[in-house]
C-alpha cells in the first residue's frame, strides 16, 4: 500500500511539474508582459523552499542512513556547478549558464528534477512534498525562461513552444518514471547517498541557480517571496512533527 501511495505522489508531482512548466510556456505565448512580471517571484519563493528543505530535512535524513552523506551532498552540488560551467563554455554566452537555455542544459536539469521526486518521496512523504512544491513552483519560471531563450535563439514561436515543452516539461515525468523502479530496490545506505546527492543538487539550484537569476531583475517584493518560501517549508515541517 505504501508503494502505491508513493507512486501516486511521485506521479502527481511529476505530472504537476510538467503542467506548470507548460503553463509558463503558454502564458508567455499569450501574455508576455504578465509572465515576465511573475516569474521572478516564483523563482524567489521556490528558492526559499529549496534552500530550507535540504538543510532541515533532506540532508539530516540522509545522514541518518549513512554518515558519509555529506560527501555525496558535496558531489551533487559540484555536479550541478560543473554542468553549468560546461554549458557556459560550450555556448560562450553568459545567459546560457542558467542551465535551461540550451537544450542540453534543459534536458539535464529537468531529468534530474524527475529523479529528485522519486528519491525524496521514497524516503519520506513530507520531504517529498516540501521538495516537490519548491520544484513545481519554479517550473513556471523555467517554462517562461526556456521559451523566451529559444525565441531569442531564432526559433519561430511554434517551434520554440514545442521544443520548450519537449525539453523542459516532458522530461521531468520521464526522469521520475525511469528512476522509480530502480530506487525501490536500493538499500538504505545507497538511498542515503542518493538523498545526500539530491540535497546538494537542491542547495545549488536554490543558492546558485534561482536566487542569482531573480536578483538580477530584483523587484520590490522579491525578498518577501523568498522569506515566504522559507516560512512555508518550516510550517510543513512543524505540522508533520
Amino acid at each position: 500500500m505504501k508503494d502505491i501511495n508513493t507512486f501516486i505522489f511521485i506521479s502527481a508531482f511529476a505530472m504537476g511539474a510538467m503542467i506548470v512548466n507548460s503553463l509558463g510556456i503558454w502564458t508567455l505565448y499569450k501574455n508576455r508582459e504578465w509572465a515576465e512580471k511573475i516569474k521572478d517571484y516564483c523563482m524567489c519563493f521556490a528558492a526559499g523552499i529549496l534552500i530550507s528543505s535540504p538543510l532541515i530535512m533532506t540532508l539530516p535524513q540522509a545522514i541518518q542512513k549513512t554518515s558519509y552523506a555529506g560527501f555525496t551532498a558535496l558531489a551533487g552540488f559540484l555536479f550541478m556547478y560543473f554542468s553549468n560551467e560546461i554549458i557556459k563554455y560550450k555556448t560562450k554566452q553568459k545567459e546560457l549558464a542558467f542551465g535551461i537555455t540550451a537544450i542540453e542544459g534543459i534536458l539535464i536539469h529537468s531529468l534530474i528534477d524527475g529523479v529528485v521526486y522519486t528519491v525524496t518521496f521514497s524516503i519520506s512523504t513530507v520531504v517529498g512534498i516540501l521538495t516537490g512544491v519548491g520544484l513545481v513552483v519554479h517550473e513556471f519560471a523555467e517554462g517562461v525562461i526556456t521559451f523566451s531563450m529559444l525565441l531569442k535563439g531564432g526559433y519561430s514561436t511554434r517551434k520554440a513552444g514545442i521544443y520548450a515543452f519537449l525539453a523542459a516539461a516532458l522530461t521531468t515525468p520521464i526522469g521520475a518514471f525511469i528512476a522509480y523502479p530502480i530506487v525501490q530496490h536500493l538499500s538504505n545506505n545507497v538511498l542515503g547517498h542518493m538523498l545526500g546527492f539530491v540535497a546538494g543538487v537542491l542547495i545549488y539550484v536554490s543558492a546558485s541557480h534561482l536566487l542569482p537569476e531573480a536578483r538580477d531583475y530584483e523587484k520590490k517584493h522579491s525578498t518577501l517571496a523568498f522569506i515566504l518560501g522559507i516560512v512555508f517549508a518550516l510550517l510543513i515541517m512543524f505540522t508533520e512533527h
